[in-house]
C-alpha cells in the first residue's frame, strides 16, 4: 500500500501530507513532481493544498493541465483513489475529476481557523471510520473556498449521497453563521459519483495528532490504508 502525494510549484502541505501518512500512519509514500509521468506505483494519489503555479489566472487552473494530472485522471478513471484537499480539491474540478467549482470567499478574504464539519455520508472509503453526522474538528486555510455548482448538480450530490463532509455549528446544525466561505448547502466535501475522488476544504492532514489541537482527520486515512491494503 503506497501514497503518492503530488508536489506542484507553490504547494505548500505536501510535506505535511506526508508526515501524516508515513510519520502518523506508518504508510509507504512516494513524492510525485508534476512533471513526473509515471505514479510509481501509488495505490492512492494525495493533491495537497498550497497555491499551484501561484493560483494564477484562478486555482488549480494551470496544475490541471502538468503532466502528472495524465496520470492521476487516468489513476482515477481506473477506480483508484484520489483525495484533493484545498487547492487539490481546486485542482481536481478544474481537471473535471469532480462536478462544480471553487470560487473566491463571500468574504473575499483569506481564512484560516479551525471549523466544524458533520459527516453526511460514512459509507465512502474515505469516510468509513466515521459515524453519520459525527461532529469533526479540522482546520482550513484558503481564499478561494467557496463551492458553487448549479441547482441541477447541487439536487444531484445531495441525492446520490455525494456531499461528504457539511460545515455545521457547534449542536451540528448547518447554519449560515458555521460557513467560513459562503459554500452552496455549507458543504465542505464532495465524491465524484464513483465515490473514489474526495476533494475537500479542510485539512485532515493537519489534524492527526494531539499537538495540532484535533485527531479527527486520523480516521480518513486509517481508512483509506486498511481498505485499499486490503
Amino acid at each position: 500500500m503506497k501514497f503518492g502525494i503530488v508536489t506542484f510549484p507553490g504547494s505548500n502541505c505536501d510535506a505535511d501530507a506526508c508526515h501524516a501518512v508515513v510519520d502518523v500512519l506508518g504508510a509507504q509514500a512516494v513524492r510525485l513532481w508534476h512533471k513526473d509521468h509515471d505514479l510509481q506505483g501509488a495505490d492512492v494519489v494525495i493533491l495537497p493544498g498550497g497555491f499551484s503555479y501561484g493560483d494564477y489566472l484562478r486555482a488549480g487552473a494551470i496544475a490541471r493541465f502538468s503532466p502528472i494530472m495524465r496520470e492521476v485522471v487516468a489513476h482515477a478513471e481506473r477506480g483508484a483513489p484520489v483525495l484533493g484537499i484545498c487547492n487539490g480539491f481546486q485542482i481536481a474540478c478544474e481537471a473535471g475529476l469532480l462536478p462544480g467549482a471553487l470560487l473566491r470567499n463571500e468574504s473575499l478574504q483569506f481564512i484560516c481557523e479551525g471549523v466544524r464539519l458533520r459527516v453526511e455520508n460514512a459509507g465512502t472509503i474515505f469516510t468509513e471510520r466515521y459515524e453519520h453526522h459525527q461532529l469533526l474538528s479540522l482546520p482550513i486555510a484558503h481564499g478561494e473556498g467557496r463551492f458553487t455548482a448549479d441547482d441541477a448538480t447541487l439536487e444531484r450530490l445531495e441525492g446520490e449521497g455525494q456531499v461528504i463532509f457539511r460545515y455545521a455549528d457547534a449542536a451540528g446544525v448547518p447554519t449560515a453563521a458555521a460557513n467560513p466561505n459562503g459554500s452552496a448547502r455549507n458543504i465542505a466535501a464532495i465524491v465524484n459519483d464513483r465515490g473514489n475522488v474526495l476533494g475537500m476544504m479542510p485539512h485532515p492532514e493537519r489534524a492527526v495528532e494531539p499537538l495540532l489541537g484535533s485527531t479527527d482527520g486520523l480516521p480518513l486515512f486509517e481508512g483509506l490504508l486498511a481498505r485499499v491494503g486490503a
